[in-house]
């Protein structure tokens, strides 16, 4: 399993190291990056997501889905709690976002296409329980956290989200057995197939913006990483072999909650005035540093587990 997720990490950095060459070299502007995000964002992976859904009501599955939600809550505590222990507010500190930086995972971006290559679509139906955890708490915490704001709006605006709105179709089409025509699903099917590729393109386009040399001259950048990709996953790891359930459902919430900082921060920076360049560089190298934490998470996990049984 380690071995598939190194191999799937390092296609990851080729296709991001894509982008960031064609970001370069002129071909993919600043504004366009923003609309390929949007795009991946609000219509590749929700059609996965949707996609997912596709298959046989079985009751594991059904298990297995209430069993994620209920981990991922559990994983989501952990790393809120794990981030206000470890990141201590200091005067001159970016201490909202580090400890944002820390909690939250890029777990659409990496998470999707890393848990499709370890179990395949069922992996991506589970995952959309840590994603649904994940989307209520970053529009609500998480907005909170950044930007100062206590708005009802953002959990409504969470809601009627494309990302939202694909899970409540997914599961009536899941439970109520509607299963799409062979043509549209063909499309639709073509379209997911896009979620790796264009997800690690506009990363790599991010990353290219960002100073990378003097990023990696910063001390403070590599402790919210290690926080992030390393000590609270380690922590979790422990957490989650302490619950007696399925493999597949304990590493599908591991490693979207071990996946990089999530770009998110960099938006609600952006929105809110906030240092926006200091949540890209923590994006950047996280993004990087994830292709070794990764397999040394999942690595770990196997051990641990063999150790154990």
């Amino acid at each position: 399993m380690a071995e598939t997720i190194l191999n799937q990490t390092l296609i990851m950095l080729i296709l991001m190291l894509v982008g960031a060459v064609s970001a370069k070299a002129g071909l993919i502007s600043s504004s366009a990056n923003k609309d390929l995000s949007a795009f991946v964002l609000q219509v590749v992976n929700p059609v996965v997501i949707f996609m997912s859904y596709q298959t046989e009501v079985k009751p594991e599955l059904v298990k297995k889905l209430l069993i994620t939600f209920g981990l991922s809550v559990l994983a989501m505590a952990v790393m809120l709690v794990g981030a206000y222990l470890f990141v201590r507010p200091k005067e001159g500190r970016n201490t909202e976002i580090e400890r944002f930086s820390s909690i939250y995972s890029n777990c659409g971006f990496m998470g999707i296409p890393l848990v499709n290559a370890l179990f395949g679509m069922e992996g991506v139906f589970c995952l959309t329980a840590f994603i649904t955890v994940f989307n209520l708490m970053v529009w609500t915490h998480g907005v909170i956290l950044i930007t100062g704001e206590k708005d009802a709006k953002s959990v409504l605006k969470v809601l009627r989200s494309p990302t939202m709105l694909a899970i409540g179709l997914g599961l009536l089409s899941f439970f109520l057995k509607i299963r799409l025509p062979e043509i549209p699903s063909k499309a639709f099917g073509f379209v997911a197939d896009m979620n790796t590729p264009l997800a690690m393109v506009v990363s790599g386009v991010t990353i290219s913006e960002t100073h990378l040399l003097d990023t990696v001259k910063k001390i403070s950048v590599y402790k919210v990483c290690f926080i992030k990709l390393i000590l609270l996953p380690f922590i979790l790891i422990v957490v989650l072999l302490a619950v007696p359930v399925d493999e597949q459902v304990k590493m599908t919430v591991l490693v979207a909650a071990a996946a990089p900082p999530a770009t998110m921060c960099t938006l609600l920076c952006i929105r809110s005035g906030k240092d926006s360049l200091y949540a890209s560089e923590i994006f950047a190298l996280g993004t990087i540093l994830s292709v070794i934490t990764l397999p040394i998470v999942v690595e770990f996990t196997e051990f641990l587990t063999k150790m154990i049984s």
